[in-house]
């Protein structure tokens, strides 16, 4: 047998403690095991009920939709007059909803509450003026108060006017709240001119650049926010609740092909009247409320009411119902 010399790094073998580290490893990966997999179930319901309520809420709203806001008092005083509420650039319906419950103790006063809720499809005018025009018959209503918040003073007007030309219905009263009158309004066009160059050539801004986006544009405009505030809406847009990009960049075609002197004939006895603020920093105040009382000279009302100390300044009833609900009383 030939010689072999003992290694003197070698060390004997020690059966007995490798079995004791082989078992009180098999005992800890049978504990990290029901960990893992306990944890794995809970992450993957979660994420399965994540799924469900995200395909739910985005099936929901591919429609335009009527969302009434119910108030006893409204509903029991004023049962054939309503509130329809027209949501402004970015605001989703949860967003639209809550405006109302802040402005209910001025609103409330001469009717029922309903907020418009756009369809993540896209901005459709038609569709709305199908929307409203169904709810108005569903409940028996014959007087018809708008509010447009922000832009949705553009659409809340033109809605009046198919609604008078197609159906012979009257809007008897509608309030701009900061609306633009058209894109020379908008004060930061740079980002504006390039959503709409994106979309009329086809191009759909995906959900989470566009929330970056959002955190971006929120926070160049800080002065107008506070940063909770900021948060908040930035993590709307990225949640299942946020209007989709489509909507949001069709919103965007709406605003920058907006012509207002299309429907100044067509609105009949209708009342507006227009409440902004001077230190607006997303609309230009003083040329959009000369704007819309030039072009609809025979149906403004009043336009000396401003929004003073709200913060941000620009169209935020439902941060500000101190602020807007006596300006409301008034009108």
């Amino acid at each position: 047998m030939p010689y072999r010399a003992e290694d003197p790094q070698e060390k004997p073998e020690q059966p007995g403690i490798d079995h004791a580290r082989l078992l009180a490893g098999a005992a800890s990966l049978k504990r990290f095991s029901r960990r893992g997999f306990l944890s794995g179930v809970g992450a993957s319901a979660v994420l399965v009920g994540d799924m469900l309520v995200t395909r739910t809420v985005q099936a929901e709203r591919r429609v335009n939709r009527i969302l009434p806001v119910a108030d006893d008092f409204a509903d029991a005083y004023y049962p054939d007059a309503s509130w329809f509420l027209f949501p402004g650039y970015k605001t989703s319906w949860e967003e639209a909803q809550w405006i109302l419950n802040a402005l209910r103790g001025a609103l409330n006063q001469r009717g029922r509450l309903a907020a418009v809720g756009y369809s993540n499809q896209g901005l459709d005018i038609d569709g709305l003026v199908i929307e409203v025009i169904q709810h108005v018959r569903a409940n028996k209503l014959t007087k018809l108060f708008f509010y447009g918040h922000s832009f949705g003073g553009m659409v809340a007007t033109q809605v009046a006017a198919r609604l008078r030309e197609l159906h012979g219905v009257e809007v008897a009263f509608i309030v701009l709240d900061s609306s633009p009158y058209s894109k020379f309004d908008v004060l930061d066009q740079s980002w504006f001119d390039g959503v709409v160059f994106l979309y009329e050539h086809g191009f759909r801004v995906p959900s989470v650049v566009r929330g970056g986006y959002e955190l971006g544009e929120r926070v160049i405009h800080k002065d107008e926010r506070s940063w909770r505030q900021i948060l908040d809406q930035t993590l709307e847009q990225l949640s299942p609740i946020a209007p989709s990009s489509v909507l949001i960049q069709t919103e965007s075609a709406y605003i920058y092909h907006f012509n207002g002197s299309r429907y100044a004939e067509n609105l009949g006895g209708t009342k507006m009247a227009y409440i902004g603020n001077p230190r607006d920093g997303t609309v230009s105040y003083p040329t959009a409320v000369a704007a819309w009382a030039t072009v609809f000279r025979s149906n403004i009302v009043s336009t000396h009411l401003q929004t003073d100390g709200a913060l941000p300044a620009h169209a935020s009833p439902g941060w500000n119902p101190t602020v807007y609900r006596p300006i409301l009383e008034q009108l």
